[in-house]
């Protein structure tokens, strides 16, 4: 393979690379805890996109749970979509891990 090649085929790569993480965007993972009562959605990219709270989780009297729940959901849907990404990546790539790209 001559090195005109191999910049060819790293550059479909990184285009292809680009394009992947645009269509990430569009796509969305849900986290849920607590039974349910409290779900993170987050896009591929790992951005936050909408909360959703069960009406019984909302106690006055227990703020402290519900804040507890939310960042679970958030954590937990965070990681769902770094996994996706991951998984993503992985496809386009061969399973070759690409410093600052996962």
């Amino acid at each position: 393979m001559n090195m005109n090649n191999l910049m060819k085929q790293a550059q479909k790569m990184q285009k292809r690379m680009v394009e992947m993480q645009e269509e990430m965007t569009n796509r969305t993972v849900e986290a849920s805890v607590g039974g349910g009562m409290v779900a993170a959605v987050a896009n591929g990219s790992g951005e936050l996109v909408s909360i959703k709270l069960s009406p019984e989780v909302v106690d006055p009297d227990d703020i402290e749970m519900l804040e507890d729940l939310i960042v679970a959901a958030v954590s937990e849907a965070h990681n769902k979509s770094q996994e996706l990404m991951s998984e993503e990546m992985g496809k386009l790539t061969g399973g070759v891990k690409i410093p600052g790209m996962m």
